[in-house]
């Protein structure tokens, strides 16, 4: 029996001029995360670091509903940060991003709020798989500015959209899984500092999912690291699945066969 599984790897790095890293993440053989604590916002890190905490209990078992599921985990988080801003009132406007990703037997469940990103590589093609919560994406879908140019925008870090103590809707997709598939997950501190073509090289020529990782958390601060950077990667994989009866029943005899022998010898004598 076989299932998928997540081969990943995971790098994080507070750049080279922050003094303080908000992003918060999640590599397992299921659930991959990235969380960045909104860059200005009080507590960032504490916004960041409670939703991973409820990403990974979610990481601890089967969700039933995957969808449902990941919902849960946002509105956890919600409560989560609203109850430490009324504990800590200076904290007000505490907020996170999260994309998430979930891998099932045949499926690829994802949860996204914000500007930290997911990418995916299958055979030639090379896509961002969500779509950012922020004012620069706005203009781009209107029309006004191209991609290249939010590449460079001034306000290319300004979100509309980001996990808080006030509700706001995330978005929820499922995609189909295939061995082999690579996703990326990234907090903007990548994004904003390296061009897709440079990210997708590195996906490529890196087969090992940490060197990719590594590599391109390298990349951003070769870049400057103006912020904060996190990049998750993870390949899907198949995975031998043991059943346990067979080597219980097995080890079980053994165990049996000794204490006869020991019981016969003692016994004799």
């Amino acid at each position: 029996m076989t299932e998928l599984r997540w081969r990943y790897g995971a790098a994080t790095d507070v750049g080279k001029v922050r003094d303080l890293n908000e992003d918060s993440h999640l590599a397992s053989r299921r659930l991959l995360a990235v969380a960045d604590g909104v860059g200005g916002a009080a507590a960032g890190e504490v916004a960041s670091g409670v939703t991973i905490t409820e990403v990974t209990k979610l990481a601890r078992r089967s969700p039933v509903e995957p969808e449902a599921e990941l919902g849960e985990v946002v509105d956890a988080a919600r409560e989560r940060i609203r109850a430490a801003v009324a504990e800590n009132p200076e904290s007000e406007g505490m907020a996170t991003t999260l994309t998430a990703l979930w891998l099932g037997d045949d499926a690829v469940d994802i949860v996204h709020i914000g500007d930290s990103r997911a990418y995916q590589v299958r055979g030639e093609d090379f896509v961002q798989v969500t779509v950012d919560d922020s004012y620069v994406q706005h203009l781009v879908d209107e029309g006004a500015i191209t991609p290249a140019e939010a590449q460079d925008h001034p306000y290319k870090s300004v979100v509309t959209r980001v996990l808080q103590a006030n509700p706001a809707p995330a978005h929820f997709e499922t995609r189909p899984a295939a061995i082999g598939d690579r996703y990326m997950l990234c907090s903007d501190g990548l994004s904003d500092v390296v061009d897709d073509e440079a990210i997708e090289a590195a996906l490529r020529d890196f087969t090992d999912p940490q060197a990719a990782a590594d590599e391109l958390v390298r990349l951003a601060l070769e870049g400057g690291g103006p912020d904060n950077v996190t990049v998750v990667v993870g390949d899907v994989s198949e995975h031998k699945k043991f059943k346990r009866w067979p080597w219980i029943v097995a080890s079980l005899v053994a165990v049996l066969a000794v204490a006869a022998i020991a019981l016969g010898l003692a016994l004799r004598n």
